[in-house]
């Protein structure tokens, strides 16, 4: 099953966390430069790969005397500022040596969610990948705020994997792989080799909601591997200070956990509007709306909608929500909130009529609509 996925991949995303690359000293030289090593390796053997690291705040914080993590989003856009040339500046040594080149890029929300834009960073880095260049990501610390942040670097890099239209996600972290219970606390907790389905319970095993087993970050990257795997990727989270992890993990052999890709998978588009572009208003559908959208894959006509929350133009991404406001879908806006506020409720023949012209009959298509599963 692993040497069979692994058969078919070509362009790899590499995950580097803080926690792999940074000990109590600053940036771990060795450890960037042994990955770096095994990096250049794969590349030998024909991969193509993107590096998602981690790392800058880490590195800055010291010069501004934090202690810990950043209390303030500015006092972590600073230390981003100050850590992040020295961060591409390690990753630029580590590679010279094997005659490497690296390339920053720098990313927040808006630049995915903005579909031009995200077209624009994937011309970027396939231009990249084509001249053997080693694109180097990183959220770009220094102007985010919280409307517009990843969360993490584990979401990110799932986020990556569609831009990069990649093969394989690996995570490096400090624990290999998903456990059956936090085994830095108890000795007998055995791996998971292999994860078919990311169910609740495996959620709730690496840290989320209602657990009590709690394994420091495990969550972020099992919300990362089902994000992967939704669009049809597989993802290995492996502990990245093993010696030659990056081509042991190619060749096949044991280590970590795969979690293997859902068989039908998103396509590129529909996994970008679920993930990657933020909500900017709700609308409130009745009972047959829901039906004809959930159960007989239709689009969402006005005549359905009977309440329309937030402010939003045509183009935002919107939830599509029950009579209860549960959200069961998401999509693109064929009209804007004020036109909405119109239109709803009616007929789709009545739409050029009332606002003088018309984009279509649906208010959200069913291409560019997502249903929960």
């Amino acid at each position: 099953m692993r040497n069979d996925l692994l058969s078919r991949v070509k362009r790899i995303v590499i995950k580097v966390g803080s926690g792999v690359i940074f000990g109590q000293d600053g940036l771990d030289l060795e450890v960037i430069g042994a990955l770096s090593r095994d990096i250049c390796t794969l590349l030998s053997r024909g991969y193509e790969v993107v590096l998602v690291s981690s790392g800058a705040v880490a590195t800055g914080k010291g010069d501004l005397g934090i202690v810990g993590r950043p209390p303030t989003i500015p006092l972590k856009q600073a230390a981003a500022a100050i850590g992040q040339s020295r961060l591409m500046r390690a990753w630029k040594d580590a590679f010279r040596p094997c005659g490497r080149c690296v390339a920053q890029i720098l990313l927040t929300r808006d630049d995915l969610a903005n579909r031009r834009r995200f077209l624009n960073a994937r011309n970027t880095l396939m231009t990249l990948l084509e001249y053997g260049v080693v694109p180097v990501i990183n959220e770009n610390d220094t102007v985010v705020v919280e409307e517009i942040r990843f969360g993490d670097n584990d979401n990110l890099s799932a986020l990556i994997t569609s831009l990069a239209e990649a093969d394989l996600l690996v995570i490096l972290s400090d624990v290999d792989g998903l456990y059956d219970s936090n085994p830095k606390t108890n000795p007998a907790a055995k791996r998971f080799s292999v994860v078919e389905r990311i169910t609740e319970e495996i959620e709730k095993m690496a840290g989320g909601a209602g657990s009590v087993v709690g394994t420091g970050g495990m969550s972020t990257k099992i919300e990362a591997a089902k994000r992967a795997t939704l669009y049809g990727i597989g993802t290995i989270i492996v502990d990245g200070r093993q010696a030659g992890v990056l081509p042991r993990v190619v060749e096949g052999e044991e280590l970590g956990t795969l979690f293997l890709p859902v068989r039908q998978h998103m396509t590129a588009r529909k996994h970008w509007i679920s993930f990657t572009k933020t909500s900017r208003g709700k609308l409130l559908v009745d009972k047959g709306a829901r039906r004809a959208v959930m159960e007989k894959g239709k689009s969402l006509l006005p005549s359905g909608i009977f309440a329309i929350e937030g402010k939003f133009d045509r183009g935002d991404a919107v939830r599509i929500c029950d009579v209860d406001g549960i959200e069961f879908a998401k999509g693109i806006a064929s009209y804007s909130k004020q036109e909405l506020d119109r239109i709803m409720g009616r007929n789709s023949s009545e739409i050029e009529a009332i606002l003088g012209y018309k984009y279509g009959d649906e208010v959200v298509h069913r291409d560019n609509l997502v249903v929960k599963k």
